[in-house]
C-alpha cells in the first residue's frame, strides 16, 4: 500500500462523463492524498489520509498538482517512415492532391508500412509510446489504417497485440481497414478486402473505424463495412465531417457508434441530435493546426448541446505529436474550451470514447491507479505555459514508470 500525500490540488474527476456545464467541474480536493496499490484505494484529505494508513509507504507529492493520466481515444500511432519534406510543401501552398501525386501523402506512408517488418513497426510504435508516457498519456487507442490489404492490416494489428502485450500503457485497438482508397482501386473493392479478414480482425480489434468522408468512402459503403464488423463484435467508430457533411454522423447515430470524430463540418441539427445521444464527439485539433486551417470543430456548440467532448492527438505522420498538452492548448486557443473543459474531455470523457471509464480517466475507488504529477502547484497552467512538458511523475497501475521527467526503466 502507498500514500500519494501533500497534493495541493488533487483532480478526482469523481462521478462519471461530464457533459455540458459539468465539464467545467474537476472535483478537486485541496491538500489531498491518494492510498493505492495498483488500484486506487482511498482518497480524501491528506492530514486525515495519513493518520488512517500510517504504515503504507508514503510519497509526497510537495504541494503539487496530481490528476488522473490522460487518455488518447484517437491515434494512428502504427505506421514506419515519415514525411517531414511536406511540411514546407504545405508553407509553399502545395495541395495535398499535389502532395500525394509528388510520391507523399498516406501513400507513402503506406508503402513504407508494406516494406516494414513486425520487428520494425514494433520498435517505431514503442518509441512513440514512451513519448506519450512521458508527457502524461497512460491509455491510448491505436488504429490500423496504413496497410489498405489484407496483409498489412492483419501485421499491424499483430504488432498492436504485441505492444498490448509488453507496454505498460493500456493500449486499445481499432481496426480501420477502410482509411483510404488505393490509386487504381474502387472504394467496394477495399470494403470487400477489409470485410474478408473482419473474422480474424475481430480476434484483435475492439472497434472497427472508417473514413466516411466526400472522395473516401461514402454512407452506404460505410454502412456496409460497419455492419458486417457489428456481426463479429466489434463496435463502431468513425471518422466524420472533417472535409464536408455526406451524413456519415447521422450514420453513426444510427449505427450505435462509439464515437465520432474530427467533426469541423458537422451542421448545427446534428449536433443538437449528437447532444441528445451517448456517443462520444472527439475533437482533433491538431489536425487543422498542422494543415494551417481556420476552421476548428466548434467545441462551444457541442457543449451547450449537452455533447460528450472529448480531446485526442490524431497521431499520425500528418499529424506528428504524441503530446496531449500540446492538444490542450490548441482546443483552448482555437476551440474557446476553457482548461477545465479539456481536462474533463482528455480524460474521464476521452476513456469513454474508448469503452474505458470504468477503468481509467478518473481518480476513484476501484479504478486503476493511473496519476500523473504535474511540475506546477496550480492546474491553469496547463494550456497557458505551452511547449513544455509539466508532467513530472507517472504513476501507471500503481507503480512510477517516469520520475523527474525521464523513463522508469
Amino acid at each position: 500500500m502507498k500514500v500519494l500525500h501533500n497534493i495541493g490540488q488533487l483532480i478526482t474527476l469523481e462521478g462519471g462523463v461530464r457533459r455540458g456545464e459539468s465539464m467545467r467541474n474537476l472535483g478537486i480536493i485541496e491538500n489531498a492524498a491518494v492510498v493505492f496499490n495498483d488500484r486506487i484505494v482511498d482518497y480524501g484529505d491528506s492530514d486525515e489520509i495519513l493518520k488512517e494508513y500510517r504504515d503504507a509507504e508514503k510519497i509526497d507529492a510537495k504541494g503539487r498538482v496530481v490528476m488522473p493520466g490522460f487518455v488518447d481515444p484517437h491515434t494512428h500511432a502504427i505506421f514506419a517512415g515519415s514525411r517531414e519534406n511536406e511540411l514546407q510543401m504545405k508553407i509553399e501552398g502545395k495541395s495535398y492532391m499535389e502532395i500525394l501525386k509528388s510520391g507523399g501523402g498516406i501513400l507513402y506512408t503506406v508503402e513504407m508500412t508494406r516494406k516494414a517488418g513486425e520487428d520494425e513497426l514494433f520498435r517505431q510504435t514503442e518509441k512513440r509510446l514512451n513519448t506519450m508516457l512521458l508527457h502524461g498519456t497512460t491509455t491510448v487507442e491505436i488504429k490500423t489504417g496504413y496497410g489498405l490489404d489484407a496483409k498489412t492490416e492483419m501485421k499491424m494489428l499483430n504488432v498492436i497485440d504485441e505492444l498490448s502485450r509488453k507496454h505498460v500503457m493500456d493500449i486499445v485497438p481499432t481496426f480501420l481497414g477502410a482509411h483510404a482508397v488505393p490509386l487504381g482501386k474502387k472504394p467496394m473493392e477495399v470494403i470487400d478486402e477489409m470485410i474478408s479478414i473482419i473474422p480474424e480482425a475481430a480476434k484483435k480489434a475492439k472497434y472497427i473505424d472508417v473514413f466516411c468522408e466526400k472522395g473516401v468512402f461514402n454512407v452506404e459503403e460505410s454502412r456496409v463495412y460497419l455492419e458486417e464488423g457489428k456481426k463479429h463484435g466489434m463496435i463502431p467508430k468513425i471518422h466524420a465531417d472533417e472535409i464536408a457533411y455526406i451524413g456519415c454522423t447521422s450514420l453513426a447515430l444510427e449505427i450505435g457508434a462509439i464515437s465520432v470524430d474530427h467533426l469541423v463540418k458537422t451542421p448545427d441539427d446534428v449536433i443538437e441530435k449528437l447532444g441528445r445521444s451517448n456517443i462520444a464527439c472527439v475533437f482533433l485539433p491538431g489536425t487543422p493546426f498542422v494543415l494551417m486551417s481556420n476552421e476548428y470543430p466548434r467545441a462551444r456548440k457541442f457543449i451547450e448541446s449537452n455533447a460528450i467532448v472529448a480531446l485526442a492527438t490524431d497521431l499520425n505522420p500528418n499529424c506528428y505529436t504524441e503530446n496531449m498538452q500540446m492538444i490542450i492548448t490548441l482546443a483552448m486557443l482555437n476551440m474557446k474550451m476553457s482548461i477545465e473543459e479539456c481536462i474533463s474531455a482528455s480524460t474521464i470523457n476521452a476513456a469513454y470514447a474508448i469503452g474505458m471509464e470504468k477503468e481509467v480517466g478518473s481518480i476513484e475507488k476501484g479504478k486503476k491507479a493511473d496519476m500523473i504529477i504535474l511540475d506546477a502547484k496550480n492546474y491553469k497552467l496547463l494550456g497557458y505555459h505551452y511547449g513544455v512538458n509539466l508532467v513530472d511523475t507517472v504513476i501507471k497501475n500503481g507503480e512510477i514508470v517516469v520520475s523527474h521527467g525521464t523513463l522508469v526503466k
